[in-house]
């Protein structure tokens, strides 16, 4: 009971209730010992052969086995029932007239060899994904338990990489881990505890007495302290909104009030065993800032010191091990999606332009079934609004969809006419899913006083692009004619986006959105990450998530608004014409802080600058 949190799912493996019990938690938190006790239990009450595979031989010979023997020497009702002599051997022990073998996973053959009514996967997120092509070990060890109708398998690991988020349980109210896509979680821990119960450690807050489920997040310290200052001073914040922080010292009492919870539960339904999810997988993940065994002082000071290294293995360690949460490379400080959505989003709906707007680009990604689009407007040093984004379905080898990106890219937006396209011909490099060069080439020869082709470069020697004249021949039985293509610093634009999201809203450069921006744009928008890793001359960029269409359709149009030279616009211009119904994106002085005070002087007003005479030649110029 020093560790309760892994009784639960002890219990439930030797119940016998659930096929596959999964325990997800951080290094140090006692899952060695609660492995331990369940074989002691079954051995002592039930004995079947027990498969025990660790994530390598010298783990087990050297770690496991040694802990092993002290509960067999130790416990009263077994150490009179071991094998011992010749029949004792390093990875095979005979118990009540029943094997436990030691295997590992880079073993099939062990895998395969005996049967047995228990198994036990150790540190599953170590072991080799394929094991001398005969597959996956989980599924070697299931196949070991056929002859026995009541065959448990038990799976524990710290987690790894992955990309999750979290969810609040609309009964319990309280912060669960929400349910993952597959293919941005690379831990297989992590994928098999999604698939069960998910159930949660919570405990009480010493203060209000509210449940809550802790993590990294709920760790505090002093802004600015050092590693060794942090030790000190680490302590958790209640995400109930107490004010006192929560001290070392009362981490026993929750623990001992702490509970395990799944989604769908209350608390009083946690406590009494009931309405637990109908599931043949029972799964339970705790933080690691529940173990007994580390402080939180250690804990916070091997994170910042993993995070001032730089180097992303050790903060990965950190995460994994420290918190028992996944990882995923760049964090960053880019703001949430759902920050981004509360605090960017002005009242001005889509495909109209506020004032501010003087100049409008366009980027466009293109795959092999899509052409998606973002179509923004510059104001005064930079300031962008969006004006539209949206999504072409087609095969982009057909001429159908490319029509429907000329009638969207040749329609004016309260007046104003794109200037500027960039196209996507290979931006991404190593991009898996990209559509056809030709037809982008064919389609800006088209239109080449509006567009350009693009291809991205991880670097350009410190340029932001280059143009260079490149000769296209669209197939065998047409001449080639000559195009210009731009080469792109994708790092340079991608850091540019970044920087303009995270500029406060109030500042010139700032990057505003329509009032119909939706969660998968934000998502989008925010799905990589700018990571530098020591040693490295070059950065690399992450992604987040799977889908980052619209983030590579918000660089283009970064190359596109620098290369209208939209950061020299001059501060405070807008425009004297327009659609006179249009939302302004932010409120009038009057509007925002009233003001009774006669005494006070007006504030200035804004330069304005009439564009039409101006736009009437642009086609004619850029040609």
């Amino acid at each position: 009971m020093l560790t309760p949190y892994g009784v639960h799912f002890a219990r439930a493996a030797h119940s016998g209730r659930y096929a596959l019990s999964v325990a997800m938690m951080s290094a140090q938190s006692g899952k060695t010992d609660n492995i331990l006790d369940l074989i002691g239990a079954r051995l002592s009450q039930r004995p079947v052969p027990i498969l025990y595979v660790g994530p390598s031989k010298e783990f087990n010979t050297d770690q496991f086995e040694p802990r092993l023997m002290g509960l067999l020497d130790e416990a009263e009702t077994l150490k009179a029932k071991v094998a011992r002599g010749k029949r004792m051997k390093k990875t095979k022990k005979i118990v009540a007239g029943v094997p436990i073998r030691l295997a590992h996973a880079g073993s099939s053959t062990a895998l395969k060899s005996d049967p047995a009514g228990m198994a036990i996967v150790d540190e599953y997120d170590e072991m080799l994904a394929n094991i001398r092509g005969q597959g996956d070990p989980l599924g070697l060890v299931l196949a070991r338990g056929d002859t026995y109708a009541d065959f448990v398998t038990v799976v524990t690991s710290t987690p790894g990489r992955g990309i999750v988020e979290t969810e609040t349980d609309p009964v319990s109210g309280l912060e669960f881990w929400k349910t993952g896509s597959a293919e941005e979680i690379e831990s297989p821990i992590w994928r098999l505890w999604q698939q069960g119960t998910r159930h949660h450690w919570a405990w009480p807050c010493p203060h209000c007495g509210e449940f809550f489920v802790p993590r990294l997040k709920h760790l505090k310290w002093p802004k600015g302290a050092t590693p060794v200052q942090a030790k000190r001073s680490a302590y958790l914040q209640c995400p109930q909104g107490c004010a006192d922080p929560i001290e070392e010292h009362h981490k026993a009492e929750m623990n001992a009030k702490g509970v395990m919870i799944a989604p769908g539960q209350t608390i009083e339904d946690a406590f009494a065993d009931r309405n637990v999810p109908e599931n043949s997988t029972y799964s339970t993940w705790n933080s690691g800032l529940c173990s007994p065994f580390v402080t939180w002082g250690d804990r916070a000071e091997r994170y910042l010191n993993a995070v001032l290294s730089g180097e992303p293995d050790k903060i990965q360690t950190a995460v994994n091990a420290g918190f028992g949460e996944l990882y995923a490379e760049g964090g960053g400080d880019l703001p949430e999606w759902q920050t981004l959505l509360r605090e960017n989003v002005r009242p001005y709906p889509a495909r109209s332009a506020p004032r501010e707007v003087i100049r409008v680009a366009m980027g466009v990604d293109v795959g092999k079934r899509t052409l998606y689009y973002v179509i923004r407007g510059f104001g005064s040093r930079g300031t962008s609004f969006l004006l539209d984004y949206g999504i072409l379905h087609g095969m982009t080898d057909d001429d159908v969809v490319w029509g429907d990106l000329a009638n969207i890219m040749l329609a004016p937006i309260a007046g104003l006419h794109i200037e500027k396209v960039m196209i996507d011909s290979g931006f991404r490099p190593n991009k898996t899913d990209a559509g056809s060069e030709h037809k982008v080439y064919e389609f800006c020869r088209r239109y080449s006083f509006l567009c350009l082709p693009t291809k991205g470069r991880d670097t350009l020697n410190g340029r932001p692009y280059s143009v260079a004249k490149i000769e296209v021949k669209p197939d065998g039985s047409k001449r080639p004619y000559s195009i210009n293509l731009v080469h792109v610093n994708t790092d340079f634009f991608k850091g540019l986006v970044h920087s303009r999201i995270k500029t406060p809203i109030e500042q010139s450069g700032a990057f505003f959105l329509h009032q119909g921006a939706d969660e998968e744009y934000a998502r989008q928008v925010l799905s990589e990450v700018r990571v530098v890793e020591p040693g490295s001359p070059k950065p690399k960029w992450v992604k987040q998530r799977k889908d980052n269409h619209f983030f590579d359709c918000e660089a283009l149009v970064a190359v596109a608004g620098y290369s209208l030279n939209v950061q020299t616009i001059p501060e405070g211009v807008v425009r004297s014409w327009g659609d006179e119904e249009e939302s302004s994106p932010t409120p009038s002085p009057a509007e925002d802080v009233p003001d009774d005070d006669d005494d006070d002087p007006m504030p200035p007003a804004p330069k304005t600058v009439d564009l039409r005479n101006r736009f009437r030649n642009l086609g004619a110029r850029m040609r």
